[in-house]
């Protein structure tokens, strides 16, 4: 083989390797606990999800760390190849609210990059293919409520809302009432978002229970 082909065919090898250790790096972690389940995701930057999802009422905080390490045993990824992290901060359950924010902050920590919050309503817009109310039960004959333009557009603020309030407030706007978020979608939109305006705080409601945070907080409609 004459030197010019045998350079030409280094050389892409050398870029087949190049490319194949960029796309291992530069890893987004995905971590939601709102919901009665754990969701973890990696998302690479050729846009490609490794997820795991586990439904589960309680035992979130023992199951998440061993859970991670088997998704990365699974894909391959190690923790110094993550280079954000997002997580969901509510509504939702309080105590998997808190199993995964501290989990996101302490690996931030940890490692060294940024974590984005990303509030619980938005992230279930962010599977939305149009005008969508998520409308999610709170208990206590009250609603979870947000109006969405489309995906990441929301059309109104976050709302605690009494339920047959919250019902005529959507009206024949298609409704999102499972309180599944889409890892994958929200591993897309935190990767590319700015974490300066998603800042991993809890959206909590409920005073008794917790302080929200004022940026995403819900507000409370007088009945």
């Amino acid at each position: 083989m004459a030197l010019p082909m045998r350079l030409a065919a280094w050389n892409a090898v050398a870029a087949a390797r190049v490319t194949a250790y960029l796309s291992a790096m530069s890893v987004l972690l995905a971590i939601d606990t709102a919901a009665p389940r754990l969701q973890l995701a990696f998302r690479r930057p050729d846009g490609s999800v490794e997820s795991l999802v586990e439904d589960m009422a309680t035992g979130q905080a023992e199951r998440l760390f061993p859970a991670l390490d088997e998704l990365l045993a699974r894909s391959g990824v190690a923790y110094a190849d993550l280079a954000r992290i997002a997580v969901t901060t509510g509504p939702g359950s309080f105590t998997g609210l808190r199993i995964g924010l501290s989990a996101a902050r302490g690996l931030g920590l940890a490692l060294n990059i940024p974590v984005l919050g990303i509030p619980s309503l938005f992230a279930l817009s962010l599977s939305a293919a149009g005008p969508a109310a998520v409308l999610l039960d709170a208990k206590r004959g009250e609603a979870y409520f947000q109006l969405f333009a489309g995906s990441a557009a929301p059309a109104s603020d976050a709302l605690l809302l009494p339920m047959p309030e919250a019902e005529a407030r959507a009206g024949t706007t298609p409704r999102i009432t499972s309180a599944a978020v889409d890892i994958a979608a929200l591993a897309a939109f935190a990767a590319t978002a700015d974490p300066a305006a998603w800042p991993p705080e809890a959206a909590y409601i409920r005073d008794a229970d917790a302080k929200p945070q004022e940026k995403f907080r819900v507000a409370r409609v007088p009945s």
